[in-house]
């Protein structure tokens, strides 16, 4: 039979006495992988207590993880089934069969975490064996896998868009199309069921990167997103659900901007939790942007109660997610204040006017061919031929430029001999704390331009042409705590790009900025001042 939480002491932490150690395998197994990302116990249960309780005491309502893999969720449903329903059917066994019977579905992710999750459900890896909890008809009971295949289309699949070059990998290995959102119609796994609850912690992303390439999270895209939206189609009346929480700020690898809109305005999110720090949920793990984890229901409109954890203090509000209507979920309760203070000095037209006006695109003078991390068409000193600077990552050169041929830059050559700025892309992997949130700025004379290391600006002289002097005063102006901290706001990840200069104002920038001064035309208070001060440290 299986196990109450009440039945036996010793859980995650133990059963200390005899010198017995006995741990939940599951929350062991939870810190084995950084790729998808498995649940402890712990954090399950927190996402089940979301939930109306009384859920657990009613015979109809069915549950499904449609992307299970240890099983941890439907594990924990079926102890709050076994409590919930004791009264109403009091036979032991006849509530374990009716439970894994008619209450508790799910679809694996791979086969391994298949036959993982029907033992930690059934206690045995074949829903029909002999060591069974339930009898079933199949091995595979309510807990189904598939080895599907990708459906390509132009080099990519249609529904998760993962690389064909790369996920194409013949029927001996696993393909990492995941059953559940490699369907237009979701209803065909379990065709007669109507779910109350979806709950889960989908997986997060699939590489872009060639099999010869490091897989990280700068090669891969996100897919978390199309688990929500394969779950919304079910409509059922609960979502419940892990995932990283970049999508707040449109920040996240792949996921489209008018996706985030949805999700940000449909208003249909009861309650979030958020963690900046992914540690707090999954110990060794660490997850760029933190995590949340949340319920939403198709059926509900209104204000979500939202809570953010920041490792040190939880601070709440209930409210819709864009409250300051931004086009974000603006994560910190401070921040918002601040940013108030900001609009009613600087008016409404701050935020369709901002710094973010002076940053260049992406990737401004370089192409894949050209100017790109694996270009190496300069040389180390000035020559008759090569003229203009290159500044490049200090990796490839200690000084952090070369000299290049004026035809070899391929675009962007308006702004190759007015006065710039110079700064990182993307900065921050595994940055300390108190952040620096961005590189430190550097002037970009006439005559220079920059690979995809950096951004830049003052890039557009269509639009205005800035000095020498306005360019060292934007620098003293980014070097400023306000300055980043506006920033961190919306960056969420390594990756600096425009967009998350948006919250910054623009200055005037005939003369040179401090931290002060910015304090005091923002009218800001000591309290905030400290807390701006707590999380950015000062740029030398």
């Amino acid at each position: 039979m299986i196990q109450h939480s009440e039945d036996k002491k010793a859980s995650h932490k133990g059963e200390v006495g005899r010198g017995i150690y006995n741990p939940d395998v599951l929350n062991c197994i939870a810190n084995l992988s950084n790729d998808e990302v498995f649940t402890p116990p712990e954090l399950a249960n927190k996402v089940l207590d979301l939930l109306p309780q009384e859920l657990f005491s009613n015979p109809n309502t069915t549950f499904l993880d449609p992307f299970t893999k240890s099983g941890v969720f439907l594990r924990e449903i079926v102890k709050r089934l076994d409590r919930g329903l004791e009264s109403q059917i009091p036979d032991r066994q006849e509530r374990i069969d009716h439970i894994l019977h008619k209450q508790v579905f799910g679809i694996a992710i791979t086969e391994l975490t298949s036959l993982l999750a029907r033992r930690s459900v059934y206690c045995s890896k074949h829903a029909n064996g002999k060591f069974s909890i339930s009898k079933f008809d199949t091995e595979s009971g309510n807990i189904i896998y598939k080895n599907i295949k990708h459906t390509w289309e132009n080099g990519k699949c249609k529904f998760c868009g993962a690389s064909q070059s790369v996920y194409d990998r013949g029927s001996e290995a696993e393909q990492y199309a995941y059953m559940f959102i490699h369907t237009n119609n979701p209803n065909i796994f379990f065709p007669n069921m109507k779910f109350d609850v979806i709950v889960g912690n989908p997986p997060y992303q699939l590489s872009r990167a060639s099999e010869n390439t490091t897989t990280n999270s700068a090669y891969s895209s996100s897919i978390y997103h199309l688990f929500i939206e394969q779950a919304c189609k079910l409509n059922p009346k609960y979502i419940c659900m892990i995932t990283p929480s970049r999508w707040m700020t449109k920040s996240a690898q792949g996921i489209p901007d008018d996706w985030v809109d949805k999700m940000i305005h449909c208003n249909h999110f009861i309650e979030i939790h958020d963690f900046v720090d992914a540690k707090e949920c999954f110990n060794g793990i660490e997850i760029k942007g933190g995590v949340n984890y949340f319920m939403l229901s198709p059926q509900y409109t209104g204000k979500s109660k939202y809570y953010l954890s920041d490792g040190c203090n939880i601070t709440n509000r209930y409210d819709y997610l864009d409250s300051f209507n931004t086009g974000i979920l603006v994560r910190d309760n401070q921040a918002l204040d601040i940013l108030k203070k900001i609009i009613s000095i600087e008016g409404e037209y701050y935020k369709r006017e901002n710094f973010s006006m002076l940053v260049s695109p992406r990737d401004f003078f370089t192409t894949h061919e050209k100017l790109g991390s694996n270009w190496r068409g300069y040389t180390q000193e000035q020559t008759k031929e090569n003229t203009i600077k290159y500044y490049l990552n200090k990796n490839l050169i200690p000084c952090g430029y070369g000299w290049i041929n004026s035809f070899d830059i391929p675009k962007g050559n308006e702004a190759i001999n007015v006065d710039k700025v110079y700064i990182s892309k993307a900065y921050g992997a595994g940055e300390s704390f108190p952040h620096q949130i961005i590189g430190v700025p550097f002037y970009g004379e006439p005559g220079s331009v920059c690979s995809q290391t950096y951004i830049v600006i003052g890039y557009n002289p269509k639009e205005r042409i800035l000095s020498k002097q306005e360019c060292i005063n934007i620098i003293s102006y980014i070097k400023t705590r306000l300055f980043r901290y506006l920033v961190l706001i919306m960056k969420k990840t390594q990756n600096a790009p425009r967009d998350v200069y948006q919250f910054v104002p623009l200055q005037d920038f005939s003369h040179p900025w401090t931290d002060e001064m910015l304090y005091k035309k923002y009218g800001l208070t000591q309290e905030e001042i400290a807390f701006i001060e707590s999380m950015i440290r000062p740029m030398e």
